[in-house]
């Protein structure tokens, strides 16, 4: 019900969803009769069904309001159905901070993790480099750095398979006196863990590199870099639309330049990687765009039916019983 555009995107990406995935059902959760009345002209499925939700938590809403005093809102009820192994899996485009305060005052995290952090996975050239927080806590401690590393690490060895990956710390240098004191301490919290490859500092630009598997770095930090990238990606695509519709040639040009500029643009466009994991808590969440559209949408439904079909928690968690 929340986000920018509401139950208006969510259900034709769930109609695609549930079109594409013949093995999945999903619950619509909030307003039962304004989702009946989008839904009337639409093909009834069996795999579609309804749960009423009288309240909403806004995009403007204090998340300790929310905690406090919507427990009764479509986000709450979603997360609720999970614990009650009703869903598998929730996914949300609505307000981040509130989101991850009921998500783990209603599912808990692990036992040694203080907050859940949003992770996702960033395009590079070779590999793939996971970068959280990405906006669930904006203000965070060198504890809390030094247990996203540690998330971070469990993640990607239990999705890549990849034994002991890079852990870095996103700084504004990569010499040892940069940075404020509590990434400064973090740094040395992970130098001395043994259970972490840690590799140093990286900067900006080092996310789209291969540098590092991992980059850890506060919400308020990482949702910047995060929006700012994208920003730039549909910049450059605009641009490249624009030059190839200047004249007759250069739309001959583009038109000849067309499969390779799509397979670029579906390997960049954040609209076709949307869907953030909320990792650190004991089932999996999946954070959408608040302005993603029906395919942006749709990409965060099938992230949250990877991560629930791998057990991505479970494995998370059995790797932090042994890290901390």
């Amino acid at each position: 019900m929340s986000g920018d555009f509401g139950p208006s995107i969510v259900i034709p990406a769930a109609l695609k969803c549930i079109k594409n995935n013949p093995f999945v059902s999903l619950i619509l959760v909030g307003d039962e009769a304004e989702l009946r009345s989008l839904l009337r002209n639409q093909p009834t499925s069996p795999r579609i069904s309804i749960v009423h939700a009288p309240d909403v938590v806004r995009m403007d809403d204090r998340p300790s309001h929310a905690l406090r005093k919507k427990q009764q809102s479509s986000m709450a009820v979603a997360l609720s159905l999970v614990r009650q192994k009703a869903a598998h899996a929730c996914v949300s485009a609505g307000n981040t901070g509130a989101l991850m305060l009921l998500a783990r005052s209603i599912l808990k995290t692990h036992p040694g993790v203080d907050r859940p952090a949003i992770v996702k996975r960033i395009p590079s050239p070779k590999n793939r480099c996971y970068v959280l927080d990405l906006g669930a806590n904006v203000d965070c401690t060198a504890e809390h750095l030094y247990q996203f590393a540690l998330m971070g690490s469990a993640l990607v060895e239990a999705l890549e398979g990849k034994p002991e990956p890079r852990v870095a710390l996103l700084n504004v240098g990569e010499e040892e006196i940069k940075g404020n004191e509590q990434v400064r301490l973090a740094s040395r919290m992970l130098a001395e863990c043994e259970s972490v490859n840690y590799i140093g500092y990286v900067e900006g630009g080092d996310i789209f590199k291969t540098i590092a598997d991992v980059v850890v770095c506060d919400g308020f930090v990482g949702n910047v870099a995060l929006k700012a990238g994208e920003g730039v990606v549909e910049l450059i695509i605009g641009m490249v639309k624009s030059v190839f519709d200047r004249n007759w040639y250069s739309r001959l040009v583009g038109y000849a330049a067309l499969p390779m500029f799509r397979k670029l643009r579906d390997l960049v466009d954040p609209s076709r990687h949307n869907g953030a994991s909320l990792i650190g808590l004991q089932a999996t969440v999946i954070k959408s765009h608040g302005n993603a559209r029906e395919i942006g949408f749709l990409s965060a439904l099938e992230q949250a039916i990877f991560e629930a079909q791998k057990g991505v928690p479970e494995m998370i968690n059995a790797r932090l019983d042994e890290l901390i």
